[in-house]
């Protein structure tokens, strides 16, 4: 299929790369660099390589367009965290298979879910959200649904990845077997997952987290269909280079096949950033220097929340063909008025650029475009097709073999 094709009644122009694009428009506004081939690339190594199903988490980019590519590219499989992404997702994709994989739903959600949608599986990690999800699943007779697929949510350690997930959902170790024995009686399917934080930077991360499984299934003895590792899987971003994403693959396979559950045990994974971080970048103007700060046109507000928030490191290079000296440090301010709207970087620049100079930012597929918001009036960006490769990739082939890597990894 191609880019044109993709993009259908959009319209958009598509350029060689964001330079081609600050000559032909010198926008004042951001521009957001879409790239079909680099999302169709990662859909293509996931489906091709993960041992097992692999779920696009749709909160890292909720594109129709991105999950239309993914779709074309073999993921079928959509992890949707609230009712409107399964609207979106079940518009864009009559067909997919969607899995609502929020741990805290409302009733009224659940059941548009399941009977507008035919969204079958849910997660949850209490009581209380098993015995909501039996009710809303429940037709007017007083049917009860037999068809559910439902994962318990375990509390695991993110003790090795740059975000956290660990606090705020997932059972206690303690709590898992008597829950897993209860949602047993209400599926026909019964899951484990889990989610080991954002860009877990060594696959031990996940090791840990099936080290929990184990426990909890063999504490419960419940016949367990699918054991979902969630997300977690990294992308390459200045001072985050991960290892390999085949030894990531490797150790969890492994330990998946070494589990007490039953033989025909599906595993799934759940790749937000990992699928989308080498779609997009982002072209920014610079309005003002004020030393080593440059002023620039999307910030905290803007697809530029992570680098401002958690301090993330965007990569990044001048668009300007007459900047020649050396690079230096710079510090970020947004365009809106509060101070937080601040990125400290440190973004390394040519230590001439000035205002009215183009940035291009890259790696803002997961995260970016997803978070603007229409704050202080600013949050308007033209959307472009480029043809060029992403600032960074770990599946264009230029990285280390896996077979040859320094990265070793124990497969105890």
């Amino acid at each position: 299929m191609s880019e044109q094709t993709v993009w259908g009644s959009l319209e958009l122009h598509i350029h060689p790369d964001a330079r081609s694009v600050v000559r032909a428009l010198a926008p004042d506004e951001p521009v957001i660099l879409n790239r079909p081939h680099a999302a169709a690339r990662a859909a293509r190594f996931f489906v091709e390589k993960f041992p097992g199903k692999s779920l696009y988490a749709v909160k890292a980019n909720p594109s129709p367009e991105l999950v239309r590519i993914l779709w074309d590219n073999g993921v079928t499989h959509f992890d949707v965290a609230s009712i409107a992404e399964v609207r979106l997702v079940r518009e864009a994709l009559p067909e997919a298979e969607l899995c609502f994989m929020h741990p805290v739903k409302t009733a009224r959600a659940i059941r548009e879910a399941y009977f507008e949608h035919g969204v079958k599986t849910f997660s949850l990690d209490t009581i209380e959200e098993l015995e909501k999800i039996v009710d809303a699943t429940t037709n007017d007779s007083g049917e009860r649904a037999r068809n559910l697929r439902l994962l318990v949510r375990l509390r695991v350690s993110s003790e090795y990845s740059e975000l956290s997930l660990a606090s705020k959902f997932g059972c206690d170790l303690a709590d898992a077997a008597e829950l897993l024995r209860v949602t047993r009686q209400h599926c026909d399917w019964l899951g484990v997952c889990f989610h080991v934080g954002s860009q877990a930077m060594t696959p031990f991360a996940y090791v840990q987290a099936l080290e929990r499984v184990r426990a909890a299934v063999a504490e419960a003895s419940v016949v367990i269909d699918v054991v979902d590792v969630g997300g977690g899987f990294p992308s390459d971003y200045p001072g985050m280079e991960p290892p390999p994403l085949e030894d990531y693959f490797a150790i969890i396979h492994r330990h998946f096949e070494a589990l007490p559950i039953a033989y025909n045990a599906e595993l799934w994974c759940e790749p937000g950033r990992a699928l989308c971080a080498e779609y997009s970048s982002l072209i920014v103007r610079v309005e003002k220097r004020r030393g080593e700060e440059l002023y620039i046109n999307d910030g905290a507000y803007g697809a530029l929340f992570d680098a401002a928030h958690v301090e993330w490191r965007f990569p990044v290079k001048a668009l300007e063909d007459d900047l020649e000296q050396p690079l230096q440090e710079f510090a970020f301010y947004g365009p809106t008025c509060d101070d937080a709207d601040y990125m400290k970087g440190p973004f390394m620049l040519p230590a001439d650029i000035q205002a009215g100079d183009y940035i291009e930012i890259g790696m803002l597929g997961a995260y970016g475009a997803a978070m603007k918001t229409g704050f202080n009036g600013f949050g308007n960006a033209e959307q472009i097709v480029v043809e060029d490769e992403p600032m960074a990739s770990l599946y264009r082939g230029d990285r280390v073999d896996p077979r040859a890597s320094d990265n070793v990894v124990s497969l105890r």
